[in-house]
């Protein structure tokens, strides 16, 4: 069975009242930190709603690991984090390979449907850019990140891969690669790996475990200029993660849409889902943010949220009807 997910932001009770009450199944959460039983007091918190932590996703200790110079510190937070997911039955760490940058925009307000706004990115803007994950903020760690090649990245990767799969796998953990966004080989002079279809070849040729995977973000994807669909077909089973979400534009110049409201036909991408047996965890991602919510996290506010719920489960059961 498909499972909706969400972040919440704020993690307010409210708003788990409000997740549980649109249908979602699974909260996702940001790293806990290395506090002992902080993901067990997730689980219990969530429980309380009828909810279940499905997902570790966002500020992961990793940011040293991938750029090569991680003292060990790091790499013991994440197998630590994976024996914890493991003995609280989260299923699923979402992470991604940006070296010394995140998901990044440069315009926060762009317009949308009666006056939503959405967040954008213009490479000719490239140098206002807003990096709106975690990253190094050291200028040490930014040299060394200008420093790196494609082959260095792959090579910390592989690294990283090689001693956290085999623990990922005794948990019974997944670890779902997210693509770089925008989808560009490089943004302010830093190189990235996973920005086309064929780095996400690579990395499931590399790896044949079945904790490596693919955060399908529908939009990076659509962002690269993919058919949604046929590429959900190519991954089909290494789909670790779905984020629901669309984008108008080029890797040099978008903008988000509401979720109905852009090219992607996302009929056919859910329907696409079901056919290759995807039955993971799937969360709207980088929402509009709506009348009244000027003062929230640009592509993290509730109400947009609350609209894409509504739209994936309405989705979620047409397909699953179509195929009966």
């Amino acid at each position: 069975m498909m499972r909706l997910a969400t972040v919440l932001t704020p993690v307010s009770e409210e708003n788990l009242q409000l997740a549980a009450q649109c249908g979602v199944n699974d909260l996702v959460i940001r790293y806990p930190g290395d506090q002992p039983g902080a993901i067990a007091q997730w689980v219990q918190r969530a429980k309380v709603h009828g909810l279940e932590i499905g997902v570790v996703e966002g500020y992961l200790p990793i940011e040293r690991l991938k750029l090569g110079i991680d003292d060990g510190s790091e790499l013991r937070a994440m197998k630590d984090l994976l024996r914890s997911m493991g003995d609280n039955s989260v299923g699923l760490l979402c992470y991604n390979f940006m070296a010394g940058t995140d998901w990044a925009r440069t315009r926060l307000d762009a317009p949308e449907r009666g006056g939503a706004k959405v967040t954008a990115f213009y490479l000719k803007d490239v140098e206002a850019s807003v990096m709106l994950g975690a990253r190094p903020s050291d200028e040490q760690h930014e040299q060394i990140a200008r420093s790196q090649t494609p082959q260095k990245l792959w090579e910390h990767l592989d690294r990283m891969l090689d001693q956290l799969l085999p623990i990922a796998e005794s948990c019974g953990v997944t670890m779902a690669m997210h693509p770089d966004d925008p989808p560009l080989a490089s943004l302010l002079e830093k190189p990235r790996i996973m920005h086309n279809v064929e780095c996400f070849d690579r990395l499931l040729q590399r790896f044949d475990s079945p904790s490596n995977s693919i955060c399908f973000c529908q939009g990076t994807f659509a962002t690269m200029g993919c058919d949604i669909p046929s590429t959900i077909h190519r991954f089909g089973n290494r789909i670790g993660y779905v984020h629901f979400r669309d984008v108008r534009g080029t890797p040099e110049a978008f903008e988000e849409t509401f979720h109905d409201n852009g090219p992607t036909d996302m009929v056919a991408a859910m329907r696409a889902l079901r056919e290759v047996g995807f039955e993971g965890p799937m969360r709207p991602d980088h929402v509009p943010q709506m009348v009244g919510e000027d003062d929230g996290e640009p592509g993290y506010t509730m109400l947009g949220r609350l609209f894409a719920y509504g739209y994936m489960r309405g989705l979620m059961q047409a397909t699953e009807v179509s195929r009966s």
